[in-house]
């Protein structure tokens, strides 16, 4: 039986070679919505949390182990953030790439791409001869994020309508943020029952297999829904709420015309971007200095893993209804709150001492992540043409994800001047409390439904 969403191969142009990734959309044919895409949609969700899998694997064991297996002394922040600055700059760099290049050969081929990119990781973690070899694969690490993660944020914004972006980015951020942590979990036994370069080549190994498996046998090109999302809007036949773009820009600008119009030019953009800094800086924190500050206060491997991952499950688990909350009263109320919550637990992490106490504060960090992760992606998709949504997407994710390597170097910078944690989570907490109230004056409501 064919596929009802298939033109079939008599929509191919007489003369032209087919295009396997890209065939020319039928505007009618390609509904979205995910109920009706729900087959893609799920399959899409499972490739976003074996791409978690793959960056929460180093997130408890690389950090409390670099001194004792690589050299790193305890001491040397900034030497030890090296590996986060390294993959931030790739990501943000090859965040952006994704997006304009997913605009021209589709985004599954980039996807497998990203795949493809992520099978030097767990060897260079097992032959490494020094912490530089872990830089080196954090660089590849960088590569499988920007383009695996992006696609799969991309193509659920393709197949899902505008009124369900809340909810498809919440399931999206939940599916890898809940693998994040389970992975950190998962690493964390496995590096004591089999020591960490073993334990991360089998279990890295593994998940790519699986995932590039899986993508290659049920994945299918969502480029041609965009295609006929934009064709519906020019014909005045899209369903559902009118959308806000932004129409600062031609249908088809370059790929410098996007950057700095989403970057600097448009202030709600220029906004968003900013807050996908502060909430990077933060998590660069949480990712690297947390676990050395609960390991130098007495918690052993074990227990550092369980509040690490608490984090990144509650980040994970609790996009599933705050998602879904910004579909019913806006993108922006949570973002800000989100970034407030936050900063307010980081600086609660510092305040209280015990195994307990850590733990709740987890809980609040991730809750907070949750409130701003997620809509700050579907805000950003709410205001960009279907034309150029991919390279908005990923001009935000540039900014979001170079805030690995921003918040590296300060926080770092600002350890390795005190000789001491603790001062870095109060330059997190105070930018994240700016970030929210940059957000509040100068960022306005991007749901197509809701007005300010």
């Amino acid at each position: 039986m064919n596929d009802p969403a298939d033109p079939g191969p008599h929509s191919q142009t007489p003369g032209r070679a087919p295009s396997l990734a890209c065939p020319r959309p039928v505007a009618h044919a390609y509904a979205q919505g995910i109920r009706v895409n729900l087959r893609q949609f799920l399959w899409q969700a499972v490739q976003v949390f074996f791409v978690g899998l793959i960056i929460g694997m180093e997130r408890t064991v690389l950090p409390v182990l670099a001194a004792r297996d690589f050299g790193v002394p305890r001491s040397s922040f900034l030497y030890l953030l090296s590996f986060v600055i390294s993959f931030g700059l790739v990501k943000g760099a090859l965040n952006f790439v994704a997006g304009r290049l997913s605009e021209r050969i589709g985004r599954k081929t980039v996807l497998v791409l990203g795949w493809l990119a992520a099978i030097p990781i767990p060897l260079l973690i097992f032959f490494a001869q020094s912490w530089w070899w872990i830089v080196a694969a954090n660089l590849f690490l960088g590569i499988n994020q920007g383009f695996a993660w992006s696609m799969t944020v991309t193509s659920k914004v393709d197949i899902t309508r505008a009124e369900q972006r809340g909810l498809a980015t919440g399931i999206n951020e939940f599916a890898g943020y809940a693998a994040v942590g389970l992975a950190g979990l998962a690493t964390a036994w496995l590096a004591q029952r089999y020591g960490p370069r073993v334990a991360l080549l089998g279990f890295a190994g593994t998940v790519i297999a699986i995932a590039l498996l899986t993508a290659l046998l049920f994945l299918r090109e969502t480029l041609p829904w965009a295609r006929a999302e934009r064709e519906r809007h020019a014909s005045g036949t899209h369903p559902g709420p009118r959308p806000r773009f932004a129409d600062g820009l031609s249908e088809h600008p370059t790929s410098r015309q996007v950057f700095a119009y989403v970057s600097w030019r448009h202030p709600t953009f220029s906004a968003l971007c900013q807050a996908g800094v502060a909430n990077k800086v933060a998590d660069t924190l949480l990712w690297v200095l947390y676990p050395l500050y609960l390991h130098d206060h007495g918690l052993g491997l074990v227990q550092v893993g369980w509040v690490t991952g608490v984090y990144g499950l509650c980040w994970g688990a609790s996009q599933l209804w705050t998602g879904p909350l910004s579909d019913r009263i806006g993108r922006k109320r949570p973002v800000v709150a989100g970034l407030w919550l936050l900063g307010g637990s980081v600086a609660a992490a510092v305040l209280v001492r015990g195994f307990v106490p850590w733990l709740a504060a987890s809980v609040l960090m991730g809750v907070g992540m949750a409130l701003l992760y997620p809509n700050l992606i579907a805000a950003v998709a709410d205001i960009a043409p279907p034309s150029w949504r991919s390279s908005a997407l990923g001009t935000y994710r540039y900014w979001r994800d170079t805030g690995y390597a921003i918040g590296a170097m300060v926080l770092g910078l600002v350890a390795q001047a005190h000789g001491a944690i603790a001062p870095a989570f109060w330059v997190s907490a105070a930018w994240l409390l700016v970030s929210g109230g940059w957000v509040l004056l100068r960022a306005q409501e991007t749901h197509p439904g809701f007005t300010e």
